[in-house]
């Protein structure tokens, strides 16, 4: 068997990926209808969000276009507090970890104290480390299955992978942002839902 003619096959499949990423990324960005298309995605995350019995939610700060989960779930911590919940909930947004490549999550809420990670991300500063039951994640684009794709980097895949209990995983994205023929990897974990700015797209009911 000649190695190097799958090396050569996996090289195209990871350019040509590469690709991808780079034509959905301005495309998002290009949007002329992204803030109306955000305000949609918002009320769909916050009707979801409805009857779920987490209090501990983890999410993403938005970057690239990326649609912003943050005003909805600051709405979901306060109409917590506004039911006198015996169990205030908390919001996380992600922290790398650069030895071992994955995501932990630290508390955020408006105003926290914020700094820059080594990507260059606002990650909270010295707050308290939390376990999220539930996990916003961001998708550059998405399949059925539940299947997303991301920039490249492999934390979430890792960092679902060395969770225990794992928790229940969302994507967020544009309607744009679905691939009709988007093949996944063997190291590809699905999402349990997906929702777009036109409702739930994951799991089909």
């Amino acid at each position: 068997m000649d190695k190097s003619k799958g090396a050569d096959t996996s090289a195209t499949a990871n350019f040509l990926k590469q690709q991808l990423r780079s034509a959905l990324i301005e495309q998002r960005l290009s949007m002329p209808d992204r803030l109306a298309r955000a305000d949609l995605l918002q009320r769909v995350m916050r009707i979801w969000l409805v009857g779920r019995p987490d209090t501990v939610i983890g999410a993403y700060w938005p970057i690239k276009g990326e649609f912003d989960p943050l005003p909805a779930l600051h709405r979901w911590k306060e109409d917590g507090e506004l039911q006198g919940e015996p169990k205030r909930r908390r919001i996380g947004l992600p922290v790398v970890d650069r030895v071992h490549k994955t995501l932990t999550f630290h508390a955020w809420y408006p105003g926290c104290p914020m700094e820059n990670d080594a990507y260059d991300i606002p990650k909270p500063k010295d707050t308290e480390l939390i376990v999220p039951t539930l996990l916003f994640v961001p998708c550059l684009g998405y399949s059925a299955g539940g299947y997303r794709l991301g920039y490249g980097g492999g934390f979430y895949d890792r960092t679902l992978a060395a969770l225990e209990p794992r928790p229940f995983t969302v994507g967020l994205g544009f309607t744009n942002g679905f691939l009709e023929d988007f093949e996944p990897e063997a190291h590809d974990l699905p999402l349990d839902a997906i929702l777009n700015d036109n409702g739930v797209v994951w799991p089909i009911t």
